[in-house]
């Protein structure tokens, strides 16, 4: 979902500064939570883990770029379900940066709209997994429908905030309005993708419950929590 370079420049780009920094604040504000939850070293460890994957997600997973940005394999519900919001928050940030950092410099002044394009649906997933899944029902005990609530709320949130993007930068012109289509279109694909992967990796938690240390994942993970 890299937003290609150019689509916004300029003044404009002073907006993802503001966006970006909205999101880092509401994700430190998860954090802070967490820590009080849990303690300080489950939420580093936790996020060391998430940055690592969001890490091979973008560079050894397939992507290629349709449209106006690219088209990733993030599996942020996975994140989410498994470790946490806050450490999927956090992983999906650094992550990114460090992705910037040492293989794609040309993307780090998108860096502000990329990871508000990966935040605030995150933070939407977040409030559809409320509604979706009663309280007290274990993440590994989700049926495919929950899943794929959960991976629509995320998807639909990242091709939404491309298309803002794309429409601020560029305008509702013919040719813009292709390429955004095209993208969303593509984007959407994932959707069939990322449930399964979801109910596998819960899957495989629910019959391995020994390997899966509980100060390095979500306590709803193998629960029950209320």
């Amino acid at each position: 979902m890299h937003i290609e370079p150019g689509i916004v420049d300029g003044s404009k780009i002073v907006l993802s500064y503001a966006t970006a920094g909205l999101s880092g604040l509401y994700a430190l504000g998860l954090a802070s939570r967490e820590i009080s939850e849990r303690g300080f070293l489950s939420l580093v460890a936790r996020s060391v883990v998430t940055t690592g994957l969001v890490f091979c997600f973008f560079e050894v997973l397939p992507h290629y770029p349709i449209g106006v940005s690219e088209v990733h394999l993030i599996l942020g519900s996975t994140l989410f379900l498994l470790f946490g919001m806050a450490p999927a928050a956090i992983g999906l940030s650094l992550g990114l940066l460090a992705q910037g950092m040492f293989f794609a410099p040309y993307d780090l002044p998108q860096f502000g709209m990329n990871v508000t394009t990966l935040l605030v649906p995150m933070f939407a997933l977040r409030l559809a997994g409320k509604l979706v899944i009663s309280p007290g029902v274990r993440y590994v005990d989700l049926k495919y429908r929950q899943a794929l609530a959960l991976s629509v709320t995320y998807q639909a949130g990242i091709v939404a905030w491309v298309a803002f993007w794309a429409l601020y930068g560029r305008g509702i012109e013919a040719e813009n309005l292709t390429a955004i289509g095209t993208f969303g279109i593509a984007y959407m694909l994932v959707i069939v993708v990322e449930p399964l992967a979801d109910l596998v990796v819960l899957a495989f938690a629910k019959s391995s419950a020994a390997a899966f240390r509980k100060d390095l994942f979500d306590s709803r993970l193998l629960g029950p929590f209320a």
